[in-house]
């Protein structure tokens, strides 16, 4: 099994880079529109935007592309 990121857009599902198959069945899954609901977490709004700012230097790190290898959908 194979997760890949993508968007659907006009009947259409565009994905974030191209994947690994010429033709496979897929099966596809509606995320939500990626907000948090913050309260479910026991934080607020200030809050999560001084963690967002703490974290934001690591950003560049965990965007690498080796990075990959340690997120859990990652194929090992």
């Amino acid at each position: 099994m194979l997760t890949l990121e993508g968007t659907y857009r006009d009947g259409k599902v565009e994905f974030a880079q191209p994947p690994p198959v010429n033709e496979a069945k897929v099966l596809v899954t509606f995320l939500e529109s990626g907000q948090v609901d913050l309260s479910s977490r026991g934080i607020d709004e200030a809050q999560a935007a001084d963690l967002r700012g703490r974290l934001k230097v690591f950003a560049e790190d965990w965007n690498r592309p080796e990075a990959a290898i340690y997120d859990e959908d990652s194929p090992r």
